[in-house]
């Protein structure tokens, strides 16, 4: 059985601990991952620390060739890292289509994309005002050290979220990747590190207590979190004892409005593949659909041929579009939700009872005749589960959207654009898309409101949330 230590300082560091990565797929143990103590926690946060200086004195545009470097690297090891991707997330390798949606090889290819934009950027000092008197410059600084902590759903992708635009500022970073998909970002940052000068890029792995000891070390000097809503409000209060910044993207549960205008037959891939895409395991997933009483049924019918023809199995494998749940603790979740929606009346259109045999198999699941209140609606179930819930007023299924905690995205979806950017105007998320869901991209800053989190990721405004405004006041 193989092992899979951390990078601290440069060095493997293995561990008095370790735990099992397992395939989600076929159940199989991948190997065994170092369980770090939290002496080692606090050895790579000062390692980061000792690197930083060096690192942040280094001319901008040696960093920014550094991080080019990066990209050439994952793009080398891109086939490596895909398949780990797909055995230890469970998504296919190669999904379906010229794009490979949705699989592991497209979130590689993602990972080099958010890789080459921000060693693209330019961090420029920015002339805020000046006249005859004085100039006054903002200067745009690193934080220091940044501990960074990644989800199991986009376990590569998210990672090059947090840590490159980190690394590109001249901050060093310490990253602790989900205990259930760790072999992939070690190997990752593994590949990453030989390129990095010791220190700068470091990792600790191991379960929730691993990360509890890294956001409570009083060293950091910002902490970015991908993850559920009710972790983030843990790491945002330990992170509040010690004054440490932080950028939160927590869970949503993004509602799509389909507006009485719009061409259910032309829409509905889109639409499907911003619900189901990656099983559902997705952030900013279309969670909850609101379809005009004209088009309910015809949208439904769309969804369900979509649904039902979806090739489902070992991503390994191919011409496999959908894979597993990721987790254990994630299955039942979603197989609860759908049991009490069918125990409160709710009609399930296709799928509803997991398969027998081996892996974390659910079958995409369309369910109709619920309501807003239904647990299935209001909790993010986080899965390959819909509910299509039915509406006849514009303003009720605008308050529908809004009545949760949960700001993360939304979707509008309409053949008049300029009606469809009214109703998105009154939608409290912090992305509202027209006519697509969940496309983001690496230029375009994303982020939550309410309780999905706060500060934002991707372009300029993502690589300034990685460093500190310094105002040089000159008077003349």
């Amino acid at each position: 059985m193989n092992i899979y230590d951390n990078i601290i300082n440069g060095l493997r560091v293995g561990s008095d601990r370790y735990f099992d990565s397992h395939n989600p797929a076929t159940g199989e143990t991948l190997g065994r991952v170092a369980h770090c103590s939290r002496e080692q926690v606090d050895m790579a946060v000062a390692a980061a620390k000792a690197a930083q200086p060096a690192w942040a004195a280094l001319p901008d545009a040696q960093r920014k060739a550094l991080c080019m470097q990066l990209a050439e690297v994952i793009k080398t090891n891109a086939e490596y890292l895909a398949e780990w991707v797909t055995r230890e997330q469970g998504k296919p390798l190669g999904g379906i289509g010229p794009d490979q949606v949705p699989g592991a090889r497209f979130e590689l290819w993602g990972c080099e994309v958010w890789t080459q934009v921000p060693a693209s950027l330019e961090l420029s000092v920015e002339v805020v005002f000046e006249d005859e008197t004085r100039r006054d410059e903002v200067h745009r600084k690193p934080f220091g050290v940044i501990g960074t902590i990644a989800p199991w759903n986009w376990p590569l992708l998210i990672a090059v979220w947090q840590m490159i635009p980190a690394l590109r500022a001249g901050n060093t970073v310490v990253i602790k990747p989900s205990e259930y998909t760790s072999i992939g970002t070690l190997e990752l940052v593994r590949l990453l590190a030989d390129v990095l000068p010791p220190g700068v890029l470091n990792t600790v792995s191991g379960p929730g207590e691993v990360g509890a000891w890294l956001v409570d070390n009083p060293a950091l000097d910002k902490i970015m979190f991908t993850g559920s809503s009710a972790t983030g409000a843990r790491i945002a209060a330990t992170a509040a004892r010690h004054l440490t910044p932080t950028t939160m993207e927590l869970g949503g549960n993004d509602a799509a409005i389909v507006l009485p205008d719009a061409d259910p037959k032309a829409m509905a891939m889109g639409l499907f593949w911003g619900a189901f895409l990656n099983m559902g395991q997705t952030c900013a997933c279309a969670k909850r659909l609101y379809v005009h009483e004209s088009l309910h049924d015809a949208v439904v019918a769309e969804l369900k041929t979509l649904a039902t023809a979806m090739p489902m199995g070992d991503g390994m494998q191919a011409g496999i579009a959908m894979g597993p749940i990721q987790n254990r603790m994630q299955f039942d979740k979603v197989q609860a939700l759908v049991e009490r929606a069918k125990a409160d009346g709710a009609s399930v259109v296709c799928g509803g009872q997991a398969p027998s045999g081996p892996g974390l198999f659910y079958p995409l699941t369309l369910i109709t005749n619920i309501a807003d209140g239904a647990p299935l609606v209001d909790e993010e179930q986080f899965g390959p589960v819909l509910p299509i819930i039915k509406y006849r007023d514009e303003a009720d299924a605008i308050a529908s959207a809004n009545r949760l905690d949960a700001g993360l995205g939304a979707s509008v979806w309409s053949n008049n654009l300029d009606h469809a950017r009214a109703v998105a105007e009154r939608i409290q998320a912090g992305t509202v898309w027209i006519n697509q869901h969940g496309a983001i991209h690496p230029m375009v800053p994303f982020g939550g409101t309410k309780g999905s989190g706060w500060g934002v990721e991707f372009g300029i405004d993502g690589l300034k949330a990685v460093t500190q405004a310094q105002v040089i006041s000159i008077k003349k």
